[in-house]
């Protein structure tokens, strides 16, 4: 039996969780910002229409986006978590197989399930999913997950179709159509650089790949674009992904919403940082030995400056005192008098499973698992509650240094304190 998977993407994700708790902003233009309100990073199909672009600096459109009444939100991040998690948790009813791809994609295999007339099933997922989270999805339906997201797209495009386009209800000559119609840098992990090589071979479309020479793509773009064309062929070689593959690295770091010139704000963001990578580490169920701290004033000419340390644990850990107590030893060193900083972060790696971590000889009993419950504690506190309820006294309180968030929405998946209020 030939595979069948659908691609669930959701439709300007983040706008659309958005508008969940704001719905007097459902047909009116919005947008949303990137880290210290810098850059549009989603846009309603409305701002679209008004050429707001993706990616442009926020003061530069600033004026353009108040003439306009367009609706502006900073990023809400966990608003957008939770909700994505509430998709995927929707879309586990429809099908036991599933991969994450993104934060706001996912693939289900659909083998030996019934589709029903008229794409019946596809269209139950998409009403569903909207009736239960509030999130409008677009479904692309096709053997392989190349040609599953080509479909997606154009689902998401073209309103004609009601956000389902399945592929393997259509014959070989429309399949054809629809890959010359599509560029070659849209097709599924064909990058920029990729991109621009293949069109000085003339190979402009996902047809064009599609028919290209199995041997002369192998030899040029190695297995991984034999394999791409093989999937435009309708031969499946890219099997789902149940379990995402383990972290080679954790890396946590923010831009600054006001420049950092003490040692005292740096340690605290550190701190921070660090507390935020650990916590990761832990839900993963690993642990880690190696550790490396940056920072940067992210200027030029005289005042530019950038550096790095690293450094290892003794033994590997998820305890987040140690990896703070090493962070902070590192930070000290590389730190410079004078500067105003722009962004630190750390990054976290030699990442192994916990249960399968060796230990060393040397090292003695470094690996302290009381400090390591301890930190799970945090983690079950935290989870239950809100974020920070409990924390480490090196990640401050005022932390005058977070990012600017100047049109932040309520948490209110995930905050008492902030859940909507409706008033009679």
């Amino acid at each position: 039996m030939k595979n069948i998977f659908a691609l669930v993407d959701c439709n300007n994700f983040y706008v659309s969780c958005e508008r969940v708790f704001a719905p007097a902003f459902e047909n009116r233009p919005v947008v949303v910002l990137s880290n210290n309100d810098g850059c549009i990073i989603s846009r309603s199909k409305e701002a679209k229409a008004l050429g707001i672009k993706m990616g442009e600096p926020f003061f530069k459109c600033e004026r353009t986006l108040k003439e306009h009444g367009v609706k502006v939100f900073s990023s809400n991040y966990a608003l957008y978590g939770d909700i994505s998690r509430r998709v995927i948790d929707t879309l586990r009813q429809f099908s036991p197989d599933i991969e994450i791809y993104s934060i706001d994609e996912a693939f289900l295999l659909l083998d030996g399930i019934d589709q029903g007339p008229d794409r019946g099933y596809a269209h139950l997922i998409r009403d569903t999913v909207k009736k239960w989270t509030g999130i409008p999805v677009s479904l692309g339906i096709a053997g392989t997950k190349t040609l599953a997201k080509i479909a997606n797209e154009r689902a998401k495009h073209d309103a004609s179709l009601n956000g389902v386009l399945d592929i393997t209800q259509m014959d070989g000559a429309t399949i054809d159509e629809l890959l010359r119609s599509t560029d070659i840098e849209d097709v599924w992990g064909i990058g920029f650089r990729w991109a621009n090589f293949l069109r000085k071979h003339r190979i402009d479309t996902a047809y064009a790949l599609k028919k290209a020479d199995t041997s002369w793509v192998r030899r040029h773009m190695t297995v991984v674009g034999e394999r791409t064309a093989m999937e435009l062929n309708g031969i499946s070689c890219l099997s789902l992904e149940k379990a995402p593959a383990p972290k080679k690295q954790i890396v946590s770091s923010r831009s600054f919403g006001k420049p950092v010139s003490t040692l005292t704000e740096m340690n605290e963001a550190l701190s921070y940082y660090v507390t935020r990578a650990s916590e990761r580490l832990r839900r993963e169920g690993s642990v880690a030995s190696a550790v490396q701290v940056f920072i940067t004033t992210g200027s030029f000419g005289k005042d530019a400056y950038f550096n790095m340390a690293s450094g290892r644990l003794p033994a590997p850990s998820a305890d987040t005192s140690s990896f703070i107590r090493i962070s902070k030893a590192l930070m000290e060193g590389i730190f410079r008098k004078g500067l105003s900083y722009k962004k630190c972060g750390v990054i976290i790696s030699d990442i192994t499973s916990a249960q399968g971590a060796e230990t060393d000889l040397f090292a003695g009993n470094y690996r302290n698992s009381k400090k390591e419950d301890l930190s799970r504690a945090m983690d079950s506190i935290n989870k239950k509650w809100e974020r920070d309820t409990v924390s480490f006294a090196s990640n401050g309180r005022e932390r005058k240094w977070v990012m600017r968030r100047g049109f932040l929405s309520g948490r209110v998946t995930t905050r008492w304190d902030e859940l909507p209020v409706v008033k009679a």
